[in-house]
């Protein structure tokens, strides 16, 4: 199909509230239970190996922030709306606050447990050293070793910080491609080339490896989230197709995690959802679907720190007194409600508020802050 841009359909903007944004929140989930899986009376993936495969959800989110970044951003980088210092600047204060807020709690916390002589859960995890690392964002880049315990999902912060410092650049390189189908196959190719590298530099696959080498992962999947949203910037694919592709990279999706790891097609499948379910229009926007993306940000930088105190409390419980197993399910479960109760705390009178602050001084004049996923 000739998807030039002087052939190309007008697409209309991205709109709120649809299959993305219900995707979105739903990754946020499946990454909670990915963490929280090790933490029940037996560990998640005893039962199925699935749930040991959370590092899924992330590659989504990655991938996600790539294709999200590309609609809403990629006009005025092309037109010269905003430098790439001041993208990065933009980009920047939308994740760092939060973090550093997240994170300083988290050191309080722990401070004060070790203080009071209270035997924090996982103690091998709050290497005081490691804490420089985290908050400036920098563990990921392979430069520094450590860093990688406290708020274990800020790996991929610390990986996107140079991902949005990329962004101006790889967005004029995707834009110039005239041919819409080529882009996922040039994005693909991309995340094949870095698998490749990965066994060569690292001797390891690209999804196995550490968080401070997290930038080399990250960095692919990103790109191929770009590639993607300039192919349904010019049109493509048509609705009909992108309407297979969305329920087909699920179906096949949950079929591949029922038999066994595949990596590389799963990201397949991620990506074809993604193309998918972006290229499709959003007929009924939903307010709920859309305050429930806007939560997944502070789900992913608050969720860590909450089962850190949920679980401390129900383990020391469980060696103080005989607890029935029914009962430690139980509570187990109920940290997932914990979680989101402390994630709309967090995003209604911390993240929300901050970001509403901060906006007059990022744009210029007063705007309603930035929602965009990590």
């Amino acid at each position: 199909m000739n998807a030039s841009v002087a052939s190309a359909p007008k697409v209309s903007p991205a709109v709120r509230g649809g299959a993305l944004d219900a995707l979105r929140f739903l990754a946020a989930l499946l990454i909670v239970l990915y963490h929280f899986g090790s933490e029940g009376p037996w560990k998640l993936w005893r039962v199925h190996p699935v749930f040991a495969r959370g590092f899924l959800a992330t590659d989504f989110f990655l991938l996600l922030s790539g294709y999200v970044l590309g609609r809403a951003y990629g006009p005025q980088v092309l037109a010269g709306r905003v430098t790439a210092l001041r993208f990065l600047l933009r980009r920047v204060m939308r994740v760092w606050p939060a973090h550093l807020i997240v994170l300083g709690v988290f050191a309080a916390a722990v401070a004060l447990f070790n203080l009071t002589g209270t035997d924090a859960h996982s103690p091998t995890r709050f290497v005081w050293s490691d804490l420089p690392l985290q908050a400036l964002l920098i563990h990921a880049w392979h430069v520094f070793e450590g860093g990688d315990g406290w708020n274990l999902p800020s790996w991929s912060l610390s990986a996107l910080i140079v991902c949005y410092a990329a962004f101006p650049f790889l967005w004029r390189g995707v834009a110039s491609v005239r041919w819409a189908f080529l882009l996922p196959a040039i994005g693909i190719a991309g995340v094949l080339a870095f698998a490749a590298l990965s066994w060569k530099l690292f001797d390891r696959p690209l999804y196995d490896l550490p968080f401070n080498d997290g930038l080399f992962r990250a960095a692919p999947l990103f790109a191929l989230g770009a590639c993607l949203a300039r192919a349904v910037e010019l049109g493509w694919p048509s609705i009909p197709v992108a309407r297979a592709l969305l329920w087909g990279g699920v179906a096949v999706l949950v079929v591949l995690q029922m038999f066994g790891r595949f990596d590389f097609p799963s990201i397949l499948c991620i990506a074809a959802i993604v193309l998918g379910a972006g290229r499709l229009p959003v007929s009924k926007p939903s307010k709920i679907i859309e305050e429930a993306a806007k939560l997944s940000f502070a789900l992913f930088i608050t969720h860590t720190f909450t089962g850190f105190l949920w679980f401390t409390a129900q383990h020391a419980a469980v060696r103080a007194v005989p607890i029935w197993l029914g009962v430690q399910w139980a509570l187990w479960w109920l940290a997932f409600p914990a979680a989101m109760g402390v994630a709309w705390l967090f995003h209604k009178y911390v993240d929300q508020p901050l970001q509403d602050w901060l906006a007059p001084w990022l744009r210029g004049k007063p705007k309603v802050a930035e929602t965009t996923p990590i």
